[in-house]
């Protein structure tokens, strides 16, 4: 308990003192104060899946909260608590403390938490993940509302192979997301452990949709080059996401 505690917090959480937009620190008057200057929320969904024996868990949800976080400070737009359960694919093999849920779960879990929100006055949703498994992008784009909008964005299609060495489609806990997590939480990154494993796209393609159940053997869930990942390529690619983030919501309030 002793080292939970000692811990730093990932890059980018909330600062002491600093003006909060996060609905899980603020009084309801607070929120609706908020809400009446600008009807958005930006709610991450993350997962608890494998990420090679070097990246925890939920390096996804570690990474989309992060970014929602950095945006909901610099706009001034409220943002929910992650949602850290997603879709995963249907591994064979067992990789201790993975979770997941089936898309249809997802789906309704967040159509629900969007209705009562929308109740309560909220007309748009950003639903920010980095998560690539198609399953639960479906699930993410099927959200629904009775009149609200809701913007699906997955961080893995903003462009940000000028900055890396390899492709940023072509890995799984290689170097994109090592990369991210030496900027964000370097002390839970165990390089030690990490190894290359390059496979051909295609192969690569079948594992995120599901039709390829397990990495390849002996890859130990890693897939792509995590010996190129450098805590300043994270710090980059992070600031990349964050523009592309602000062009997408626009740099002030929907709301005149």
């Amino acid at each position: 308990m002793k080292e939970e505690a000692n811990r730093n917090p990932p890059k980018g959480s909330e600062e002491p003192g600093s003006r909060s937009w996060f609905l899980e620190r603020l009084p309801w008057p607070e929120v609706g104060r908020a809400l009446a200057r600008d009807p958005r929320l930006i709610l991450p969904v993350g997962a608890m899946v494998q990420h090679g024996p070097h990246l925890p868990l939920g390096t996804n949800t570690i990474i989309s909260e992060a970014v929602a976080r950095a945006v909901s400070r610099e706009l001034g737009i409220l943002r929910a608590p992650a949602f850290h359960y997603g879709v995963r694919g249907p591994e064979r093999e067992s990789f201790a403390g993975t979770a997941g849920i089936q898309r249809k779960t997802l789906h309704r879990a967040l159509n629900e938490l969007l209705a009562e929100w929308e109740d309560h006055g909220f007309q748009e949703f950003i639903l920010l993940s980095a998560h690539r498994h198609e399953a639960h992008v479906e699930a993410l784009l099927m959200a629904l509302t009775s009149s609200a909008a809701t913007t699906v964005v997955n961080l893995f299609t903003i462009e940000v192979g000028d900055i890396l060495e390899g492709s940023p489609f072509s890995e799984h806990g290689g170097e994109l997301e090592t990369s991210l997590m030496l900027h964000l939480a370097p002390d839970l990154v165990r390089m030690e452990h990490a190894a290359d494993v390059i496979i051909d796209s295609k192969t690569l393609r079948k594992y995120a949709r599901g039709r390829v159940a397990t990495p390849p053997p002996g890859s130990r869930g890693i897939l792509g080059v995590p010996s190129r990942a450098t805590p300043e390529k994270g710090a980059a690619v992070f600031s990349r996401y964050i523009q592309a983030l602000k062009e997408i919501l626009g740099e002030g309030s929907s709301v005149d």
